[in-house]
């Protein structure tokens, strides 16, 4: 009988898991064939987490609440100052007269007021001031002897100086040329004399408003797509991890869209309709202009984000450095001093200036030698080589600061680089305000979030299925649609204690 050579040479299988010199397939041997497409490759079944976690929300839940709202507004007021002031006085030296005369601007149409507010003169006789030049600093103190109405945008103020002979030595001139702060600190009247303030200073209220909008976003499969199953291990952004079939895409929408609900929080803008938010007519989004789909002059109104609010109505430190040493910060501890004085404020910072404040504190400690601080760790070098500094207090006011991942992703702020939002400081704390709702006066955080809902539907996070795939026989569509919507609006109070820090 004849026999067969092996065509692949002299390998021969052996009958038992054995490695021999007659059972060796080498990898690179011609003679043993091409070994790597005799075997399935080595899959991985674990997705690699290359980027961590992905997710950006949690800001404002850190600082903030949601309360639910029925209507297309959000309105609040604030308060004013107490006590009486005026910006841009002047006196006019046309006569000699005119030396004891300190002009108010009493209407925005009078330079150099600007803005919304128009000023009411509600100074009285014998009210006493102080008068200081903005740019010498010079000040004088005075009793007002006569209050007259000077053309209906001005009002002329008598005042004659407790020490100086007139006026002059705060410097004269027209409007803008010596511009003259003036407040008024109490009154004196002479003894047995008739007569009381014959004006009243009314409280007055600023009102501000926000409008909701609608966030929308939508993840489609089609049916023949969830037939082909391949399983993913994950561990996702929300704490859960497991294997994941075709809706592991239904699971990153669904993280992406909640971080949509805080992205569009923070970065929203009103539309500015013919220069003015709110305007009805010629609307940057009205059809037919910016082509975007369903909007009309009626529903261009955008909505009010952080970042726009701080912009608009609150504090901007440019070009801050905190690397530098402390004389920047201390800027704002001065101007936090004019505003609400708010004991405890939280910083969230981009990375650079996170480390710009650790390097700052770190120089100011009585305990720095050689680079490093010490005094503030029981005189302790090595507990002092933990340089992240998380609290400190200046002055009268502590802070809490972190690193505020939003600012330092690639695919949001982080991409801006320099210049760009290094950071902001956001009071902590709550205001009280009256809720119509409820009829009553509440406490609620400086920052949170409204939500359109009623007893009909709740809008603050809809989430549903539609099509014919996925146990959902809605339509004759071959694919599974998975919904989010949601409607809502930031409200931002009290903006005057916020601060924004820009390169």
């Amino acid at each position: 009988m004849g026999s067969i050579n092996p065509i692949y040479g002299s390998i021969l299988p052996s009958l038992t898991q054995q490695a021999l010199q007659s059972n060796y397939l080498s990898f690179t041997d011609a003679a043993g064939g091409n070994f790597a497409q005799q075997y399935l490759p080595e899959v991985y079944e674990q997705e690699v987490e290359r980027y961590g976690n992905r997710t950006l929300s949690g800001f404002l839940r850190m600082v903030g609440a949601e309360m639910p709202m029925t209507s297309d507004q959000v309105v609040w007021s604030e308060q004013n100052r107490l006590h009486i002031a005026y910006d841009g006085c002047y006196i006019d030296d046309d006569t000699a007269a005119d030396a004891g005369v300190v002009t108010i601007p009493t209407n925005d149409n009078a330079a150099p007021w600007t803005g919304t507010n128009q000023a009411i003169n509600v100074i009285n006789e014998n009210d006493t001031v102080v008068l200081m030049n903005v740019n010498s600093g010079v000040t004088i103190k005075a009793v007002v002897s006569n209050v007259a109405a000077g053309g209906g945008t001005t009002t002329d103020v008598t005042c004659l100086a407790f020490q100086e002979v007139n006026l002059r030595t705060l410097g004269v001139g027209a409007a803008g040329v010596n511009p003259i702060k003036l407040f008024v600190y109490g009154s004196v009247f002479a003894k047995g004399t008739v007569g009381n303030p014959n004006k009243s200073a009314q409280p007055q209220f600023t009102q501000f408003h926000n409008t909701p909008i609608i966030i929308k976003d939508r993840y489609q499969i089609s049916g023949s797509d969830t037939a082909q199953i391949g399983w993913v291990e994950v561990a996702t952004e929300d704490g859960t991890s497991g294997y994941l079939w075709y809706l592991k895409s239904e699971s990153e929408t669904r993280l992406r869209f909640d971080d949509y609900l805080e992205m569009a929080m923070i970065e929203g803008e009103k539309a500015a309709i013919n220069g003015v938010d709110g305007a009805a007519a010629d609307g940057m989004f009205q059809a037919g202009k910016a082509g975007v789909p369903g909007f009309t002059a009626v529903n261009a109104h955008g909505t009010e984000g952080l970042f726009a609010a701080i912009q608009g109505r609150g504090n901007i430190m440019s070009g801050f450095s905190a690397g530098t040493g402390i004389s920047d910060f201390d800027q704002i501890l001065k101007n936090l001093d004019t505003q609400g004085a708010i004991e405890e404020n939280m910083l969230f910072l981009n990375r650079a200036t996170d480390l710009g404040f650790d390097d700052m504190l770190s120089q100011i400690s009585s305990g720095y030698s050689g680079g490093t601080a010490y005094g503030l760790f029981e005189n302790s070098e090595q507990m002092a080589l933990n340089l992240g500094f998380s609290g400190f207090r200046r002055g009268s006011y502590d802070f809490y600061k972190t690193s505020w991942k939003y600012l330092n992703d690639a695919s949001t702020r982080g991409a801006v680089g320099t210049p760009g939002i290094d950071g902001v400081l956001i009071p902590a704390g709550t205001s009280t305000v009256y809720d119509q709702v409820l009829g009553t006066n509440i406490r609620r955080p400086f920052l949170h979030v409204r939500y359109r809902a009623s007893q009909a539907d709740d809008r603050r996070y809809k989430n549903w299925i539609t099509g014919s795939v996925g146990g959902a026989y809605t339509s004759d569509l071959d694919a599974m649609e998975v919904h989010f919507l949601s409607e809502r609006c930031l409200v931002t109070q009290a903006a005057n204690n916020f601060v924004l820090f820009q390169a």
